[in-house]
């Protein structure tokens, strides 16, 4: 950009940046987590803002009368108003992790950055007994987390 004419004496003001390789070991990594923050940072916000949205004024008023002050207010108010819906985000950003494959293939190639689907990937190539054994286990600890999470929720709903 800085031989182009005209336009060009305005890019030769910018310092010059070097390329950055994201496949090298160091810096895939954070490239994979920087996409994946990217992909589900607004949904999260978008169900935790809906949910904000949806609290309570007149026991957040009731708080006031009573003295509560801003910290006490969060605390008992809300954020176990807020419960409900991070449960439900933390579980399908659980699922949605166990099963991150593509991100990992195509910044880094599996070099260094392994995950279980990754894994399991590399077992089918080579041993598809091995694979489908690892598949199962990703679907139970899914399981398991949802189980939890959703037992979290039920007692929040009973109270």
């Amino acid at each position: 950009m800085q031989n182009l004419p005209g336009i060009g004496g305005f890019f030769a003001l910018w310092p010059e940046i070097e390329p950055l390789s994201f496949r090298a070991t160091q810096t895939s990594a954070y490239a994979v987590i920087i996409m994946v923050t990217w992909q589900w940072t607004p949904f999260a916000v978008l169900i935790v803002m809906t949910s904000l949205q949806s609290e309570d004024q007149q026991q957040k008023e009731a708080a006031v009368l009573d003295g509560a002050g801003v910290w006490a207010q969060f605390v008992h108010l809300t954020l176990p108003h807020l419960a409900r819906p991070i449960a439900i985000v933390v579980m399908i950003q659980a699922i949605f992790h166990l099963s991150l494959y593509a991100e990992i293939e195509i910044v880094s190639r599996g070099n260094g950055n392994k995950n279980l689907p990754y894994l399991i990937g590399e077992f089918a190539s080579n041993n598809i007994g091995a694979a489908s054994a690892t598949g199962i286990l990703a679907v139970i600890l899914a399981n398991i987390v949802a189980i939890f999470l959703l037992r979290i929720i039920g007692k929040s709903l009973m109270d």
